[in-house]
């Protein structure tokens, strides 16, 4: 047999058994998306354990070969709550907490589609999980989806696992209804502590409070909370209204006036983005 064939011949064998080697650990596959690594997903279905020989045992390292995985991403824990964002030009950051309710959060996804204009809602568990399909359209959308605990509590007077609970819960809802892991928190009453700082950031998330409270709450009549956007509106402003908690038809109708003034006064509505150590 020819020098030539001999080779040709050896290099058929060895693939053969790369071939094999690969199908042995194709059971797990690391994807990856525009932002980065999405971690690992296991294929559909029981997987049969098959012994390996000892071609596909000695050549399995080669399949571990590609682009080196990126560093796990760390969030800080803070002592305080973000008040504003930080950006280029006049930008603006509205928020809305406590859904999603059907009586008022489609009529202010609506509102803010027609301005194509993003915005962030703190979300409680309990209102998510009875209402999935608005987390969807807001991950349709492009809006932001943040934590806002399961069922509101004062977390100043939860103990460390309960804080725990109600926070990680609502990530899961939120994992399962928008698509993604939320990567923001809000306290309820904006009262935190040490415990909520920390278990927050353990769980991936950064805290985020405002600059401007609407009072919607309070239901102080459409016109007022118009007057408290415009006169608080500045670069890097943070604004709370709420989208659910009550009748929310003050709120409703006041940002259908005062989103597109601030439009027309050259504002940027827009929503934050992550700074990973």
């Amino acid at each position: 047999m020819k020098k030539d064939q001999l080779l040709t011949r050896r290099r058929v064998l060895i693939a053969g058994a790369g071939a094999v080697g690969a199908a042995a650990t194709a059971g797990v596959l690391t994807v990856a998306t525009e932002d980065g690594p999405a971690g690992s997903v296991t294929t559909a279905g029981p997987q049969a354990r098959r012994p390996l020989n000892s071609s596909a045992y000695r050549l399995q390292p080669l399949t571990g070969y590609g682009p080196p995985q990126a560093a796990p991403r760390r969030t800080l824990v803070r002592r305080e709550p973000l008040l504003r964002v930080s950006g280029r030009g006049r930008a603006m950051v509205l928020t809305f907490d406590d859904g999603p309710d059907p009586r008022w959060t489609p009529a202010i996804l609506d509102t803010l589609a027609r301005y194509d204009v993003r915005a962030m809602f703190f979300v409680c568990g309990g209102m998510a999980a009875d209402n999935r399909e608005l987390l969807a359209r807001m991950a349709d959308e492009g809006h932001i989806v943040g934590n806002h605990t399961w069922s509101h509590p004062l977390l100043t007077r939860l103990t460390r696992r309960q804080i725990r609970s109600e926070m990680a819960r609502t990530c899961e809802v939120i994992e399962d209804a928008y698509g993604e892991r939320p990567e923001w928190f809000r306290a309820p009453y904006g009262a935190w502590n040490r415990a909520a700082f920390q278990i927050g950031a353990e769980l991936g998330m950064e805290p985020l409070a405002w600059t401007v409270d609407t009072l919607d709450w309070t239901s102080p009549g459409a016109r007022s909370i118009v007057e408290r956007v415009e006169d608080g509106a500045a670069p890097g402003v943070v604004v709370l209204s709420h989208d659910a908690g009550g009748n929310r038809s003050q709120s409703v109708r006041a940002l259908r006036r005062y989103l597109p003034e601030l439009l027309d006064s050259g504002y940027h509505v827009t929503v934050p983005r992550r700074h990973y150590a």
